[in-house]
């Protein structure tokens, strides 16, 4: 029988730690990855697997997850973050594909977010497909630090499977805009290393057109009024990564 390791990388999330937890006992291995906690993560885990590390090193969310996944020896990992929930039909999709260890294929799997007080099934955000089910030696991630992918070679192809996994993305306003805020400085920071420039009209457009996709195109105004404040959130969040890039890149230093 193929095995199977869920690996989870955190940080400061004793929020909801043991609700995720809690719906993962019966994987093989379950493997907690910690960058460095101030609150009782840490504990928490503990209390769920023997499996928890520590490492103070963060360089970006792509390689935490490969540092992470190089702790599973299973055959199959399964990437979950803390504040996601495994439902019992997709732990089922999952216990079908490792049973079968088709090593030829990912996994993507729907995701549903729940946000500022219900679950939003519009905005372009469902089915939000997130490729996390893979053959452990066949797959892994790069340098990304932040909105990391899976990488794979040719030989392996990506299907879909069903049940989704819950997603409690924000717990309020202030969550959602420290969240964003450094997922910015972090875009920034990558584009900037990479050479990018930008400009102050080109965010201001960007963000315009943020707000347009959401709420019109994918119709956000039928998630009610979450759907019409998260396509104004997104669109400043949008518009602030932009600007973290002409800071990075065009605004003068102040001398030391």
């Amino acid at each position: 029988m193929a095995s199977l390791a869920i690996v989870l990388i955190v940080k400061n999330e004793a929020y909801g730690l043991a609700r995720c937890l809690e719906k993962l006992s019966w994987a093989d291995e379950l493997i907690v990855f910690d960058a460095g906690s101030t609150d009782n993560t840490v504990e928490i885990a503990k209390k769920y697997t023997p499996k928890v590390y520590q490492d103070f090193d963060w360089q970006g969310f792509g390689i935490q997850r490969q540092r992470a996944q190089e702790k599973a020896t299973a055959d199959w990992i399964f990437m979950i973050d803390a504040d996601e929930l495994m439902t019992d039909q997709l732990q089922s999709s999952i216990q079908q594909v490792v049973s079968g260890n088709d090593q030829t294929k990912v996994y993507a799997i729907p995701r549903l977010s729940w946000c500022f007080g219900d679950f939003i099934r519009y905005s372009g955000w469902y089915p939000d497909y997130v490729t996390r089910l893979y053959p452990r030696v066949k797959a892994g991630y790069g340098d990304d630090r932040v909105h990391e992918k899976l990488r794979f070679g040719s030989e392996l192809s990506e299907q879909r499977i069903s049940g989704d996994l819950l997603h409690y993305t924000y717990r309020d306003l202030e969550h959602y805009l420290v969240k964003s805020a450094g997922y910015a400085k972090a875009w920034a920071e990558q584009r900037a290393e990479r050479g990018k420039t930008t400009n102050l009209m080109t965010g201001i457009l960007h963000g315009i057109g943020c707000f347009i996709k959401m709420y019109f195109i994918h119709v956000g105004f039928l998630d009610g009024r979450q759907g019409f404040l998260l396509a104004l959130l997104s669109a400043h969040s949008t518009f602030a990564k932009y600007a973290n890039l002409w800071i990075l890149t065009k605004t003068i230093k102040p001398d030391n």
